[in-house]
C-alpha cells in the first residue's frame, strides 16, 4: 500500500466527505442518545483516518483488538458498510459492545468474541487486511501481540494501535514505547494525528476539515489523538 502521509489523508478527506459527513452525523446523535452509556475513546482525528483508510484500503477483513463501549467498533462497521464490502472480528474481555452497536450496522458483517484475544489467537484470521488494537497498553501486552498477533497476520497489514503520543514521546515503559522502539528497529515510518507529536499534522488536517465544511466537532473535547498508523513489516 501507499505510505500513509499528511497529504494522502488529506485527499481522503476531501474525496470521501460527504460520506464522512453522514458518519460524524450519526456519532454525535450517538452520543446524545446513549449519553455516559457510550464513551468515545477515539477522538475526532483518530476516527475519521481510521474510516477513511478503510474506505480507500477496501479490506476484506478487519481485526479489532479492544471494543470496550463500541465507540471505534461503529466507526470501523461504518466504514465496511459504506464499502459495501468487508467483514470486522472484534475481540474484548468486557461485551458492553454488543448492546451499542446497531443491529443494522452489525447484521451480516460482524464477529465478537468475548475473551482476551491471547487466549482467542486462533480465532484471529489468517486473512486478516487491516489490524486496529486498543487494549491493554502495558509494555508486556505489547511485546505479546509483537511476538504473536502481528505474526498471525499477513506482512503488509496496515495496522493502527491506540493511546501511544500522549505526549510527545511515548510514556517511559509503556505499550507506546514497546511498539515505537520496534518500528524504529525496523525502519518502519509511522503517521499519526497526535497533537502533541505532530501538532503540524493536525494543523493541516483541520485547515482541509475546514474547507470541506467537516470542522464542527463531533465530540465536544477533539484534540487529544495518540493514535500511529503503519505498515507491517
Amino acid at each position: 500500500m501507499a505510505a500513509i502521509t499528511v497529504e494522502y489523508v488529506r485527499t481522503l478527506y476531501v474525496k470521501y466527505a460527504e460520506d464522512l459527513r453522514k458518519v460524524r452525523d450519526a456519532q454525535r446523535q450517538l452520543l446524545r442518545d446513549r449519553g455516559k452509556s457510550m464513551k468515545a475513546q477515539l477522538d475526532d482525528f483518530e476516527a475519521e483516518v481510521s474510516y477513511l483508510l478503510l474506505r480507500d484500503l477496501r479490506p476484506e477483513t478487519v481485526v479489532e483488538v479492544g471494543t470496550f463501549h463500541g465507540w471505534s467498533t461503529q466507526w470501523l462497521l461504518s466504514a465496511l458498510r459504506d464499502n459495501g464490502t468487508g467483514q470486522l472480528h472484534s475481540f474484548d474481555i468486557v461485551d458492553t459492545v454488543v448492546r451499542n452497536v446497531p443491529g443494522e450496522l452489525a447484521a451480516e458483517r460482524w464477529t465478537f468474541t468475548k475473551g482476551d484475544v491471547r487466549d482467542h489467537l486462533a480465532a484471529v484470521p489468517a486473512t486478516t487486511d487491516y489490524l486496529f488494537i486498543d487494549a491493554d497498553h502495558g509494555a508486556r501486552f505489547a511485546r505479546w501481540y509483537i511476538e504473536n498477533l502481528f505474526s498471525a497476520v499477513p506482512a503488509g497489514t496496515p495496522t493502527s494501535v491506540h493511546d501511544v503520543f500522549h505526549g510527545a514521546r511515548p510514556k517511559p515503559f509503556s505499550e507506546g514505547s514497546v511498539l515505537v522502539k520496534w518500528l524504529a528497529e525496523r525502519g518502519v515510518e509511522f503517521f499519526t494525528p497526535s497533537t502533541a507529536r505532530a501538532p503540524e499534522v493536525t494543523r493541516q488536517l483541520a485547515v482541509t476539515k475546514g474547507e470541506v465544511g467537516l470542522d464542527e466537532p463531533v465530540r465536544g473535547d477533539s484534540d487529544h489523538n495518540p493514535m500511529i498508523f503503519f505498515t507491517l513489516p
